[in-house]
């Protein structure tokens, strides 16, 4: 059982942030010599690619809510008395 849900977005923003990391640090270090542009392709491609798993999740979540609400409202079992908040049947 998973303690928190799966947040693909968030997987990429924090793997966009590694790689910027990794290329100032071989940089830092000596391994390469990266020109102060290269990062910007890599951090907004990045970005872009985890607003855009973002979006879907979102909407693959919003689709399968609607598709389990509707589902579960055309059930007459377990119906609540009322819709407004009060259950006192008047």
């Amino acid at each position: 059982m998973p303690r928190h849900e799966f947040r693909p977005g968030r997987l990429l923003a924090g793997a966009t942030g590694l790689a910027v990391a990794a290329v100032y640090a071989g940089d830092a270090a000596g391994a390469w010599d990266a020109a102060w542009y290269v990062v910007f392709p890599l951090l907004f491609g990045g970005l872009w690619l985890a607003a855009t798993a973002t979006w879907i999740t979102y909407r693959y979540r919003v689709r399968r809510r609607r598709r389990s609400a509707s589902s579960a409202s055309t059930e007459s079992i377990g119906a609540p008395a009322s819709t407004s908040g009060n259950h006192a049947i008047r």
